[in-house]
C-alpha cells in the first residue's frame, strides 16, 4: 500500500525554512475549538480525542486563559507504520479574556474527548435595569441598559 501526500514535501521545506516542526507527523498542529455566548456565560469546547484527562490543564493568569493537554505517542517498538496521522505531543491554546468575565468562577469538564470550559460573565458586565424618575409627572419607568 502506497501513501501519497502531495503536501509532505511542502511541509518539510516550510519546517526547514522556519525551523519549526508544527504540522509534522508527530507534533500536534492545533487544538480545534468552538466558542460561543449562551445567556450569562461563554462556552468553549475544544476537541482533544485520546488525551489522558490527567494531562489537561486549564490556567487563568490575569486576562489569559491557557489550555494545555498531552497525548502520548503509541509504543512503536517493532511497528511498521503504514499510515501515521494521529498527532502526539503537547497541545496548547491561549485565549485573551476581556474585563467582563468572572475569572474566579471558570469551570471545566472533559467528556468523550471534548474539553468544555464555562466562562461566566462578571456581575458588572450583565445587563441590568436602571430606574428613571420622571420630572413633574411623578411617574417612574425602567430602561434596560448594558453596563460596559
Amino acid at each position: 500500500m502506497l501513501r501519497f501526500d502531495p503536501f509532505r514535501d511542502l511541509d518539510s521545506i516550510t519546517s526547514a525554512m522556519l525551523g519549526t516542526s508544527s504540522g509534522s507527523d508527530r507534533a500536534p498542529r492545533f487544538m480545534p475549538m468552538d466558542l460561543y455566548k449562551l445567556d450569562d456565560h461563554y462556552v468553549l469546547s475544544a476537541d482533544l480525542p485520546g488525551v489522558d484527562p490527567g494531562s489537561i490543564d486549564v490556567d487563568v493568569d490575569r486576562s489569559t486563559l491557557t489550555l494545555t493537554a498531552h497525548r502520548t505517542a503509541p509504543d512503536t517498538d517493532g511497528v511498521q507504520w503504514i499510515s501515521s496521522e494521529r498527532f502526539a505531543g503537547t497541545y496548547r491554546r491561549q485565549i485573551a479574556l476581556g474585563d467582563g468575565v468572572d475569572t474566579e468562577r471558570i469551570a471545566a469538564s472533559y467528556d468523550n474527548g471534548v474539553l468544555s470550559v464555562t466562562i461566566p460573565l462578571a456581575e458588572r458586565a450583565k445587563p441590568r435595569r436602571v430606574e428613571i424618575s420622571a420630572g413633574d409627572s411623578g411617574g417612574q419607568r425602567s430602561i434596560e441598559t448594558q453596563q460596559t
